[in-house]
């Protein structure tokens, strides 16, 4: 997909919201990168406005959306790029605000609330002539790059089958908006953690032919009727069966990665660390970032005779570094939305022919 390029050296940009998703990654991805200048945050709580004026002095604070469009219209605000990190209901709209004023968008996942919304949101920057990108940063997971890498050595033989883990013990729930939303408004573990996890076994081992989901929720129905603990089976047309769990009650996680093939199997356990560096304050430029130690590095190998694999770094900034290419020199986009809306078509299949189960 086309689009218009930005003249300016650095790309002026908006982050609208500041919870975890502005205030750990997009924020510091940004502010770390000399190719993009962190122009605005917009949030309306207190207390995370306090927060970004400490850390970021040099951007404007605005209070909502509707402030920020005000601003950009009036001329009071030189914006080239918005990146929404905003709960997926709110993405439409404000990338239709968006795209018809000519701004390039990065949109946090989920993409959408449904693939129509995001049918809607791809040809409204077509119109427009605007870069959307959809921020599936976990393609840039150390533990990922580390099974792409065997994959391509051909270390494991012919994969067979393809196990992923995105789990962890939170019984009091999020915390946040992700308590309270519906399945109809973009809730539920299959669409927030589903579509990272879909979208990496897809990178990986290429198109679905079958799928089929198994949706468990355990608190209160009257608070929300979305799915906290999630399987899905996908069986890729390469042949490989890919199971993926999200699980926010797993008092104890499985191996994050799995993977069996012909002559030999991988495992690894733990998530990548590059989300709690963010969370504590390590910025991308630190050397330590990315870096997985030793100890943690998961095994390759048949029966007892296994041996540990050296971690690839992982590499958020990457996201970033190519969303600069594509809009200064019109290099392809670090995420293509039309993946994005893939993974999106499949999880509303998938929720149209499962139902969430009340345990």
């Amino acid at each position: 997909m086309t689009h218009q390029r930005v003249s300016s050296p650095v790309i002026r940009t908006a982050l609208v919201g500041f919870g975890i998703s502005g205030q750990v990654f997009h924020a510091p991805l940004l502010a770390a990168d000399p190719q993009f200048s962190l122009a605005a945050i917009v949030t309306s709580n207190a207390e995370r406005r306090h927060a970004a004026q400490q850390r970021y002095p040099q951007a404007s604070l605005i209070a909502d959306w509707d402030a920020l469009m005000q601003q950009i219209d009036s001329g009071a605000l030189a914006i080239d790029l918005i990146v929404l990190g905003t709960p997926p209901a709110q993405h439409a709209q404000q990338a239709h605000d968006a795209s018809r004023r000519g701004l390039h968008l990065v949109v946090d996942k989920p993409f959408a609330a449904n693939a129509a919304e995001a049918e809607t949101m791809i040809a409204d920057a077509q119109a427009h002539n605007t870069l959307l990108t959809v921020f599936h940063n976990r393609r840039w997971d150390g533990d990922l790059l580390t099974v792409k890498r065997l994959l391509a050595e051909e270390q494991l033989g012919r994969v067979r089958s393809f196990e992923s883990r995105f789990e962890w013990w939170r019984p009091e729930g999020f915390g946040n908006w992700r308590d309270r939303v519906t399945l109809a408004e973009g809730g539920g573990l299959l669409l927030d953690l589903g579509s990272h996890l879909i979208d990496q076994a897809i990178q990986l081992f290429g198109p679905v032919r079958e799928a089929s989901a198994e949706l468990t929720r355990y608190g209160s129905p009257a608070l929300s009727d979305t799915d906290e603990d999630t399987f899905v089976s996908l069986l890729h047309e390469s042949g490989v069966r890919s199971r993926l769990w999200m699980n926010g009650q797993a008092a104890r996680p499985a191996p994050r990665f799995h993977l069996l093939g012909s002559r030999a199997a991988f495992t690894s356990w733990g998530l990548d660390n590059q989300e709690p560096s963010l969370a504590a304050g390590m910025t991308p430029t630190d050397a330590a970032y990315g870096v997985t130690p030793a100890a943690q590095w998961g095994t390759l190998g048949e029966g007892d005779n296994h041996q540990p694999v050296a971690q690839e770094r992982g590499n958020y900034p990457a996201f970033y570094q190519q969303l600069a290419r594509a809009l200064h020199d019109g290099a392809p986009a670090p995420v293509d939305a039309r993946e994005a809306l893939a993974v999106l078509r499949l999880i509303d299949d998938l929720h149209a022919r499962s139902t969430v189960r009340n345990a």
